[in-house]
């Protein structure tokens, strides 16, 4: 597997947000199952320049150099086999994206995606409350965009 820092900022980027905080334990075992995964990760025969972790203790980043070799429709459902594997091993939702996730404090909170209006209701979150877009789509937006206050993010307009 590569390193976070040998992947080029036009690195295809996927976030798998958790529906609970990781243990240290488990980001340890993702992370070691994320390498061996990534190292024999493969598209048409051609191996994928990829790297897989944990962030924050809440989301599996996938990301991949697609101009070593693109990430074909099998190998991105071999990920997401990988994603799923990952679910039912430790008993998590990876997949839902009607829950947003923010930071409280020092560590990552979650909501639906329409609890956000409540929250801001009581004061729980403010426009300054830095939220996660995983929709971005390289490590460029990656690391400028995935965290954003929510005033800047297009969580906003669930806010009613």
């Amino acid at each position: 597997m590569y390193s976070y820092q040998n992947m080029p900022l036009n690195s295809r980027v996927w976030i798998y947000q958790s529906s609970r905080e990781f243990e240290d334990r488990e980001v340890n075992e993702i992370n070691f199952l994320a390498e061996h995964f990534a190292d024999s990760w493969a598209s048409h025969g051609n191996d994928l320049k990829a790297h897989i972790s944990v962030f924050h203790k809440r989301f599996v980043v996938v990301m991949v150099d697609e101009q070593q070799a693109e990430a074909s429709g099998c190998s991105i459902d071999k990920s997401v086999g990988f994603i799923r594997d990952l679910q039912t091993r430790y008993d998590i939702d990876l997949l839902n994206r009607m829950q947003v996730a923010y930071w409280d404090g020092d560590r990552v909170n979650t909501c639906r995606l329409d609890g956000i209006t409540k929250l801001l209701e009581h004061s729980l979150i403010t426009d300054s409350t830095i939220v996660f877009n995983n929709m971005v789509r390289d490590k460029a937006e990656f690391e400028a965009k995935w965290q954003v206050p929510l005033k800047d993010s297009w969580i906003l307009q669930y806010a009613n």
